[in-house]
């Protein structure tokens, strides 16, 4: 506020003892000092930051009262003055824990999280459903609690949970309890049997007004460690598929990897070991096939997955252009597959909305996207079961891509 108001040629001052608390600091030493009347330069902006930073000041137990508010409140105010200095600060928690996120603030309209979400995306639903063995509508929450995963506090151990049943039907069990919580959740909503009972008896290229994108939901890592086991994704008739990855030991479970509360990959440094001079998982790899056919036999499997990934994108474009004849584009915002309604390739804003959704599904259209999303919405693909992630891709790209 100091730097924002001096670059304007009105430093300001504070004294949270003295009303209006906001002087004019004549002088410049950032002080407030006798004879420094009121200040009176605000700008909008202005005024918002010290509104923001009077609220943080006056709740002198804001820290226990709601935090990570008061910590959004300050960090918003200081990125609108100066985008710069908010490098390497952080808004919000991380993975599990990150209350205002979509993730958990999504059914705030409705008051309570519907049952059919509420295992994964409020704090009470894991532990209702391990115990019940159903689901049910459940209280909004900030994020997860320590009783979502832990059974005794302070003792802090985890639930103890055996096999797990997936979208699919099939119940799998990777043998570590820690791994098999983590999956009660990390396994998506759909699999290969939803999309199969949708295109039951339709004509693969005929566009049906029944038919609508399946979406596999996010980070649907354990659907990818089975692979052909959870039917995570759709794998097409005649083709074979691989089944559970099976790492070393040593990171062979969710919790090896990954940082329980953040989600974010760790003991990186470690990979090392046997994947001399990579140093990022990314560009891990073992074997020299160049399964994306770009002629890069050193970049690492995720590099593969994402030019199939992208080659597959680009072949249902033609196919939605040529076969139904609507041009698709895809975003990152729900339903994802929208009308291209300028034929430009792109997804522009004003086709980004729900009234402009897809609308010409033929099974074989389906099928594709329904991979292309799953291998987007699980970023981690690559590590999780990376040669699956790859037969899916491959086989989409040739069958939305075969003459007919």
């Amino acid at each position: 506020m100091q730097a924002y108001s001096a670059a304007a040629g009105a430093p300001i001052v504070y004294d949270s003892h003295s009303y209006p608390y906001f002087f004019i600091g004549t002088n410049g030493n950032g002080q407030v000092d006798e004879g420094e009347g009121r200040y009176g330069a605000f700008t909008p902006r202005l005024l918002k930051a010290v509104y923001n930073y009077q609220v943080s000041v006056k709740d002198s137990g804001g820290f226990a009262h709601n935090g990570k508010y008061i910590i959004q409140l300050l960090y918003d105010s200081i990125e609108d003055l100066d985008p710069n200095l908010v490098a390497g600060l952080h808004r919000e928690d991380a993975g599990h824990f990150a209350g205002s996120k979509e993730a958990f603030r999504h059914w705030d309209g409705d008051g309570e999280v519907s049952g059919r979400c509420s295992k994964c995306h409020s704090a009470t639903g894991l532990p209702f459903f391990l115990k019940e063995g159903v689901t049910a509508s459940q209280p909004i929450s900030n994020g997860f609690l320590c009783s979502t995963c832990h059974d005794s506090i302070p003792g802090f151990t985890r639930y103890k949970v055996g096999a797990v049943q997936f979208p699919s039907g099939a119940k799998l069990d990777t043998g570590d309890p820690n791994s098999n919580l983590c999956i009660n959740c990390h396994q998506g909503r759909e699999s290969a049997v939803s999309v199969n009972s949708a295109i039951a008896g339709r004509d693969a290229d005929t566009v049906s007004a029944n038919l609508r994108f399946i979406n596999i939901h996010y980070f649907a890592a354990g659907a990818t460690l089975f692979g052909a086991e959870a039917k995570g994704a759709y794998e097409y008739e005649g083709k074979t598929y691989n089944g559970r990855f099976q790492h070393v030991r040593a990171f062979d479970t969710c919790i090896e990897c990954h940082d329980t509360h953040t989600g974010q990959v760790v003991n990186i440094s470690r990979c090392r070991w046997c994947h001399a001079g990579k140093e990022r998982p990314e560009d891990i790899r073992v074997g020299t096939t160049d399964f994306d056919g770009d002629g890069n036999t050193k970049e690492g499997i995720a590099g593969e997955i994402e030019t199939l990934r992208e080659t597959l994108y680009a072949a249902i474009q033609v196919y939605a252009a040529n076969v139904p004849k609507t041009p698709i584009v895809y975003a990152d915002s729900h339903p994802y597959f929208f009308i291209d309604t300028n034929g430009n390739g792109l997804a522009d804003t004003d086709e980004i909305n729900s009234s402009n959704r897809y609308n010409a599904w033929t099974p074989r259209l389906l099928k594709a996207a329904y991979n292309y999303q799953y291998a987007l919405k699980d970023p981690g693909g690559f590590a999780h079961n990376g040669r699956y992630v790859i037969q899916v891709l491959q086989d989409s790209i040739a069958d939305i891509s075969a003459p007919r």
